[in-house]
C-alpha cells in the first residue's frame, strides 16, 4: 500500500509555525504546487484543497486537531470504501526549533485499487515542507507573535 511522508528541522519557535500552517490562505504562497485552499482547520471544519496539478478539487475534514502539535486530515469515499489520511505534527526541538512531519497513508475496501492510480506525492510533500519551513522562518523575522512583541 502507498505511504508518503516528509520530515525537515524549521529554525523557529513551535507556535510560529503552527500559526503558519494554519494559515491555510497563505499556503499557495510558499507552496508552488497549490492554486488555492479554502476552508478553517478548526477539528470537525472543513478544507477544499485546489492542487495545479489537477482539476480535481480535494475536500477533506479536520478530524483531530491538537493545537501546537498535531493536525489530521481526512478525505475519501463513503462507507469508509477508501480513506486518505494526512496527519501534520510538529515538535519543539528547542524554544527557537522545531521538527515538522507529514505523512499519508489510505485505508479501505478499495484502497489497493485507488492507490494504484495515485501519483508520486514524494515532490509535494517536499515542496510542502520546505514551503512550510521557509515561511516559519521568514515569519519569524519579519511578523512577531503577539505574545513576542508584549501584547495579548
Amino acid at each position: 500500500m502507498r505511504h508518503f511522508a516528509a520530515r525537515t528541522e524549521i529554525a523557529a519557535p513551535a507556535a510560529r509555525v503552527w500559526d503558519t500552517l494554519l494559515d491555510v490562505a497563505a499556503w499557495p504562497s510558499w507552496d508552488p504546487g497549490l492554486d488555492r485552499v479554502e476552508g478553517t482547520l478548526d477539528e470537525g471544519g472543513r478544507v477544499t484543497i485546489h492542487v495545479t496539478e489537477s482539476s480535481r478539487p480535494f475536500r477533506l475534514l479536520v478530524t483531530e486537531r491538537e493545537p501546537g502539535s498535531s493536525l489530521v486530515l481526512r478525505g475519501g469515499l463513503p462507507l469508509g470504501l477508501f480513506s486518505g489520511t494526512r496527519r501534520y505534527r510538529l515538535e519543539a526541538r528547542a524554544p527557537d526549533r522545531t521538527s515538522f512531519s507529514m505523512e499519508e497513508s489510505y485505508s479501505g475496501l478499495l484502497a489497493p485499487a485507488i492507490t494504484r492510480s495515485i501519483p508520486d506525492l514524494q515532490p509535494s510533500f517536499d515542496a510542502f515542507t520546505s514551503g512550510l519551513r521557509r515561511a516559519a522562518e521568514t515569519r519569524s523575522k519579519d511578523r512577531p507573535l503577539d505574545h513576542e512583541r508584549g501584547t495579548a
